[in-house]
């Protein structure tokens, strides 16, 4: 009897690419993954994926070919389109723990010899100034508030109470303010951000697009190599955004949403508690899903509530549910600020649609910023930016968007499943989440419990509300 064997491919002796055929040549060939590996070299593995994985379409293969990128000196902006893929890993330099310099920015290559070049950069300025002025009295305002604790030290007593002020004073920087991130995905992932990067509307992406692809190119030359814009991409988005006059809406700068409708609950399944109850039940007996679906209709509530019990009883804050829970789904109609929706992205087991970043929809204030006296200035700086993004917004509404700070609302349509929202609100409500998502995590799970009650009482939430959060930790939400 063959004895077992476990062991690593390691990317430090054989290429991405060598190491995606040896994987791929075992679906077909006896020898152990070594002697394969053994076998092959680099001209030979690109002739591999000529032909399989470009030839004929095979692109699994390239799955196993994974690639670790770095991104320095990114716009905020350009960050949405990188870390827009599902199947990928991203850690980003963080707005809460860490602080910008005055020239921490991108100048869009759009205003490039343009007009408005020089009042984008006065205004981009002007914002990064305020927000660097900011941190000091909402700093004072928190030591204040926050003595040190005994034997605590300068790094350790800053590093607490960080976050507390700088929470506040990032909803002052614009999406143009740079970042840098790491990502980690496969070939086959890799391709398709190529793709989506170079068929985007903003310059700095597809460029970003065009650097991707060159660096990809060296340790993944055949997998990557025709990664190209896509036509049907770029000229359906083309038409798509040129429909306001025919389906008669307003002209954008009219248009506000109230701000009691921020969070809708738009579509959900009616029945979704009792699918995820019958798929349990079909999961683990012999049982078509139909007559599982139909004992469970026919059980009394008391009785529902027992199973449901049975389900989800055991559920620590650190586990994962069964899978079961994604037979109910949910869709969700979203106003949320910029800062909120930057930690929203990252759930990418949802389906999201953001719409464009706008000054259109309002901006939020938060409670520190007034209370350290900061109040007129963050405002003078968001009217500044609300003026030159319509001025922008006349050359190019995409361009716009490089100069809208995270406290600008933003709407994004969300569709998710019940696992997910286990996920989503019991991390986000989290005492050390940021208040932003905090407000938007309870409030999704109030709407969830009011239509599935049964199954939400399990998850593992805090004592805040919604209310409690916008009353403690805003001025204006």
């Amino acid at each position: 009897m063959p004895k077992r064997d476990i062991y690593l491919l390691s990317p430090r002796d054989l290429s991405a690419e060598t190491i995606a055929v040896a994987f791929a040549k075992t679906s077909r060939a006896p020898e152990s993954f070594r002697e394969i590996a053994a076998e092959l070299s680099d001209e030979k593995s690109a002739q591999f994926h000529e032909k399989w994985v470009v030839g004929y379409g095979h692109a699994s293969v390239a799955e196993h070919a994974v690639l670790h990128l770095a991104f320095e000196n990114v716009s905020r902006i350009a960050v949405e389109t990188i870390e827009s893929s599902r199947l990928a890993s991203y850690t980003e330099k963080s707005t809460r723990y860490q602080k910008w310099g005055g020239d921490d920015f991108t100048v869009p290559p759009e205003l490039e010899g343009h007009p408005l070049r020089d009042e984008f950069i006065q205004t981009v300025k002007l914002l990064f100034s305020t927000y660097l002025e900011s941190l000091e009295p909402a700093k004072n305002l928190i030591l204040s508030r926050s003595p040190r604790r005994p034997n605590e030290n300068d790094e350790a007593y800053d590093r607490r109470i960080r976050s507390q002020y700088v929470d506040s004073c990032r909803f002052i920087l614009p999406a143009a303010a740079n970042a840098n991130l790491g990502m980690t995905a496969n070939a086959r992932v890799i391709e398709m951000v190529i793709r989506k990067m170079l068929s985007h509307p903003l310059a700095e992406v597809r460029q970003i697009g065009e650097k991707v692809k060159e660096v990809a190119k060296a340790e993944a030359p055949t997998l990557v190599k025709y990664a190209d814009s896509v036509p049907y991409v770029m000229e359906t988005v083309r038409e798509l955004g040129s429909r306001n006059q025919e389906m008669g809406i307003q002209p954008p700068s009219a248009v506000r949403r109230p701000e009691s409708n921020w969070c809708s609950l738009i579509d959900y399944d009616k029945e979704g508690e009792k699918k995820i109850l019958a798929a349990a039940l079909y999961r683990f007996n012999e049982i078509p899903f139909a007559d599982a679906l139909a004992y469970v209709k026919s059980l009394k509530k008391k009785e529902r509530a027992e199973l449901a019990e049975t389900l989800l009883k055991r559920l620590t804050r650190y586990d994962t549910p069964l899978r079961e829970l994604e037979y109910a789904t949910y869709t969700f109609d979203l106003v949320m600020d910029q800062g909120a929706y930057a930690e929203f992205k990252r759930h990418r087991m949802m389906t999201q649609t953001p719409q464009r970043l706008t000054t259109r929809l309002g901006h939020t204030i938060p409670r520190l910023v007034t209370e350290s006296g900061f109040g007129a200035k963050y405002e003078a700086a968001m009217e500044s930016a609300a003026a030159m993004y319509e001025k922008l917004y006349e050359f190019d509404p995409n361009v716009a968007q490089y100069v809208v700070p995270n406290g600008f609302n933003r709407r994004v349509l969300a569709q998710f499943n019940l696992r997910e929202a286990f996920a989503f609100c019991q991390l986000r409500s989290a005492t050390n989440a940021h208040f932003s998502i905090r407000r938007a995590a309870q409030r999704m799970y109030e709407e969830i419990a009011r239509v599935h009650p049964l199954s939400t009482k399990y998850m593992k939430l805090g004592d805040e509300t919604w209310q409690s959060v916008e009353e403690n930790y805003f001025t204006k939400a």
